[in-house]
């Protein structure tokens, strides 16, 4: 075997164990992205989900100001701005989701109450990242 298809030999594995690593690095990364703003449409979920797991690990709560985001870290305090009426609300992210279409992020019954989207199911908001130790309000 001469040297050339030696060496073309022993590249391969180190080039398909970079791929591997990349693959199992983006997603973690990508999930611990921080979004400072992101605008697009939100929906809510409520009742039926009551009492169930969320991807968190705690029970789903219609009546606390909770959301699920694809990407954002479990206890992000997130402001949410209904882009239609300036109602906003802060709320905490304890799920994944939405699975909906290009929805951005869904809101708890509660949450949904506060900004006045409950009618319509969807409204076009923006979504504001809260730093950590911030007043939240």
């Amino acid at each position: 075997m001469s040297n050339e298809n030696v060496r073309r030999r022993y590249r391969r594995p180190r080039a398909f164990l970079a791929l591997a690593v990349l693959a199992l690095v983006l997603p973690f990364g990508a999930a611990q992205s921080r979004v400072a703003v992101q605008e697009g449409v939100v929906s809510w979920y409520g009742a039926e989900f009551d009492e169930r797991p969320t991807a968190s690990g705690e029970l789903f709560d219609a009546a606390a100001l909770t959301m699920a985001h694809p990407t954002l870290p479990f206890g992000t305090h997130v402001r949410v701005t209904n882009l239609r009426n300036g109602r906003s609300v802060v709320v905490r992210v304890n799920d994944r989701g939405p699975f909906v279409g290009s929805r951005i992020a869904d809101l708890s019954h509660a949450a949904a109450a506060e900004i006045g989207m409950l009618r319509r199911g969807v409204a076009s908001a923006r979504l504001e990242v809260l730093p950590k130790g911030s007043d939240r309000d």
